[in-house]
């Protein structure tokens, strides 16, 4: 089979493609004829060095989707589609940039779909993110008003359908101008030009500030963040955008705005029920669900795709299809 590896941080041109034997399977174990995976900035951060306790070499991928190839002993069938993600894939053992991955059966959710696979590839860690940070990180509710701090990622595009599906109004922040018009276009009801300072433009709109804020920039726009959101407010850190997760002497205090609540999201597969992905997919095939715009590569095009997301050329999500 064909594997990426990456053996040292470094640039794109680190991640290789080698031929590799077909993963051994042992109980409680999957092995996934993946058809597709998409990209994930936690992919860039392993790939630059930033990701610690990663073993190396390693096939990066931290989400695949495809067919059960072999499941020993398991519920699940040879041919059955699902989605692997998280649970150290691409970290701790090889993750879904390959041909056929193996991965523990509580990172497996089985779904049923007609779509493609590069629309399908799309979805999982995507999904499992938007959906955990507006539940378990947000709480938010029909009514409110939200906040994301980087609307044009992958993450950003699916939380403010998911969002606006809830009955919320959304606020959504781009650095670039030209990518205004892409999140109106995507239902958001009030794109903002991020300059760095969106507070001011944000109390325009909402004069106590936003209900909920979605943090998917990273530390240096938190601040800023926080200032926008209202007392008894809440702002949820789940994204690292800018590669920059830490504050140095962090003081509560000086730091957090008096009333201001501040929650993080790092979801697992456990974290995705099997009935939200499939509803997911079932709208997306419909219609009436959009998780915004999706740009796909192919297999040998690995390198591309990571310089495209390190750069900032691409919009939404990134997808490789294989091919087998």
């Amino acid at each position: 089979m064909r594997a990426i590896v990456l053996s040292a941080p470094g640039p794109a041109e680190n991640l290789e493609i080698h031929d590799r034997p077909l993963p051994a399977v042992g109980a409680g174990q999957v092995r996934l004829r993946v058809h597709a995976f998409g990209l994930n900035r936690s992919d860039l951060h392993l790939r630059l060095g930033y990701a610690e306790g990663a073993r190396l070499p390693i096939v990066p991928g931290i989400e695949a989707v495809g067919v059960v190839d072999a499941a020993p002993g398991s519920d699940l069938e040879p041919g059955q589609q699902v989605a692997a993600l998280m649970g150290g894939m691409g970290r701790s053992f090889d993750g879904g940039y390959a041909d056929y991955t193996v991965v523990p059966r509580s990172q497996v959710i089985p779904f049923r779909s007609d779509l493609p696979w590069r629309v399908i590839g799309a979805v999982p860690e995507t999904l499992q993110t938007a959906y955990g940070s507006l539940t378990t990180g947000l709480d938010l509710r029909a009514g409110q008003t939200l906040l994301i701090r980087g609307g044009t990622s992958a993450l950003g595009y699916a939380t403010a359908a998911l969002a606006r599906d809830l009955g919320a109004t959304v606020l959504a922040t781009t650095r670039q101008a030209s990518r205004l018009a892409e999140l109106a276009a995507a239902g958001v009801d009030h794109p903002i030009l991020d300059d760095g300072a969106v507070a001011a433009r944000v109390r325009e709109l909402r004069p106590g500030g936003v209900d909920a804020a979605l943090e998917l920039v990273g530390t240096p726009t938190l601040p800023d963040t926080l200032a926008a959101t209202r007392v008894h407010g809440t702002v949820c850190f789940a994204g690292m955008l800018s590669n920059q997760w830490t504050i140095p002497d962090f003081y509560p205090i000086g730091y957090l705005p008096t009333g201001v609540r501040l929650t993080a999201y790092s979801g697992d597969a456990v974290n995705l029920p099997q009935p939200v992905l499939q509803d997911a997919l079932d709208r997306l095939a419909a219609g009436t669900l959009t998780l915004g715009p999706v740009t796909v590569y192919p297999f040998d095009r690995i390198a591309d795709a990571h310089r495209d997301i390190e750069h900032n050329r691409v919009s939404g999500k990134v997808v490789v299809v294989t091919g087998s």
